[in-house]
C-alpha cells in the first residue's frame, strides 16, 4: 500500500513537468465537421497556429455523420494523455442527448472541456421586396399575415432551424419551417420571394446581402459583430435572444489537469492574434476565450436553452 502511495505521489509530481514539455510528439484532433466546411476551416486555422507554437504536427481527423455521434464515439475511447483531442460542435451537446436514446457514449463522463474556440452567429434575412427593414417591422408583418409566414433553414435540428423556432417563440409569431438542402437554396428561395424569411450563419448570407439578393436584418450574437457594425442584434428587439453555432476543444476524461491548463493558455494566445481573428471573420466565426471551468458552464447553459426546444419541436435524427 505504501508503495502505491509513493508511486502515485511521484506520478503527481511528474505531471506538471510533462505539461511543461507537452507536446513531445504529434497531436491528433477528431472533429465531426466535414472537410472544407466552416467549422473544419476554423479548426484548421487554430491547429495551424498551435502547431507552429508547439513545433509539432497536428493532424485533424474528420469524422462527420450521425449528427456528430461518430466523432464523439471515436474520441471517447482515446488514451487520456493529451495527444488525442476532440473538437466538438454545438449540436453534439445541444441536440444529440435529446434525440439519441442510445448514444453509446456519455458525453459528461467521456470528455472534459479545454476551452471554447469560437462562435458562429445565425442571422435572419428576408426578401427585399417584403418591405421590412428591421426585426420589429418583420414581427409586425408576420402577426398581420394570416397563418403566419414561412422561414427557410438548412438541416432539421441544426442551428439554423432551431434559431427560427426559437425566434417564433420568443417573438410570439406564427412561423413554419421549410427545409433547404443548403444555404444556397435558401438564398435562392428568399431572393425570388418563394420563401420570405431565412435563418443561416452570417458567413453564408453576407455575400448575398451585400449584393442585394436578400436583406440582412439582424444577427443572433450577443453583441454587434465587428465586421457588421451597422447590423443590429436580434436581442436589440427581442431581449435576451442569442443563437450561434460554436466550437469547443475537449479532452478525454482523465487527461491531466496540467496538460488541459497548458493547452487552454496556449489557446488564449492563439485566439488573441489579430491575424487569426481576421481569418475567422471571413468564415463567420468569432473567437471567444473561456477557461475550462467557464467552458463547462457555457455548455450547461446552452443545454438549458436548447434541450426544451428540441424536445418540443420533435427533431428527428
Amino acid at each position: 500500500m505504501l508503495r502505491l502511495v509513493i508511486v502515485a505521489a511521484l506520478w503527481a509530481s511528474l505531471t506538471p513537468a510533462q505539461a511543461q514539455d507537452y507536446p513531445v510528439k504529434p497531436v491528433q484532433i477528431i472533429t465531426p465537421a466535414a472537410a472544407g466546411n466552416s467549422p473544419d476551416v476554423a479548426t484548421r486555422f487554430v491547429t495551424d497556429r498551435l502547431a507552429a507554437m508547439w513545433k509539432q504536427q497536428i493532424v485533424v481527423l474528420n469524422r462527420p455523420g450521425a449528427g456528430g455521434l461518430i466523432a464523439a464515439q471515436a474520441a471517447a475511447g482515446a488514451t487520456p494523455d493529451g495527444y488525442t483531442l476532440y473538437m466538438t460542435q454545438a449540436s453534439t451537446y445541444t441536440v444529440l442527448p435529446v434525440t439519441q436514446e442510445k448514444m453509446g457514449v456519455d458525453l459528461d463522463k467521456a470528455f472534459v472541456p479545454i476551452g471554447l474556440i469560437g462562435e458562429q452567429p445565425i442571422a435572419v434575412s428576408v426578401t427585399p421586396s417584403l418591405g421590412v427593414n428591421t426585426v420589429p417591422e418583420l414581427i409586425a408583418l408576420i402577426r398581420k399575415t394570416p397563418n403566419g409566414m414561412l422561414f427557410g433553414a438548412t438541416n432539421r435540428g441544426g442551428q439554423s432551424h432551431l434559431t427560427g423556432e426559437l425566434f417564433a417563440r420568443r417573438a410570439n409569431v406564427p412561423m413554419t419551417y421549410v427545409h433547404a438542402p443548403g444555404a444556397a437554396q435558401s438564398i435562392s428561395d428568399v431572393a425570388a420571394g418563394r420563401i420570405p424569411i431565412m435563418f443561416e450563419g452570417i458567413a453564408g448570407v453576407g455575400g448575398a446581402a451585400a449584393g442585394g439578393l436578400i436583406k440582412l436584418l439582424a444577427v443572433g450574437s450577443a453583441k454587434r459583430l465587428p465586421n457588421y457594425p451597422d447590423v443590429p442584434t436580434i436581442a436589440e428587439s427581442v431581449p435576451g435572444f442569442e443563437s450561434k453555432g460554436w466550437l469547443l476543444l475537449m479532452a478525454p476524461a482523465g487527461t491531466p489537469d496540467s496538460i488541459i491548463d497548458k493547452i487552454n493558455i496556449d489557446l488564449r494566445t492563439v485566439l488573441n492574434e489579430p491575424e487569426l481573428q481576421n481569418k475567422f471573420a471571413t468564415i463567420g466565426t468569432y473567437p471567444r476565450y473561456l477557461t475550462p471551468s467557464q467552458s463547462a458552464e457555457f455548455i450547461k447553459k446552452e443545454q438549458e436553452l436548447w434541450w426544451p426546444l428540441v424536445k418540443e419541436v420533435g427533431v428527428a435524427r
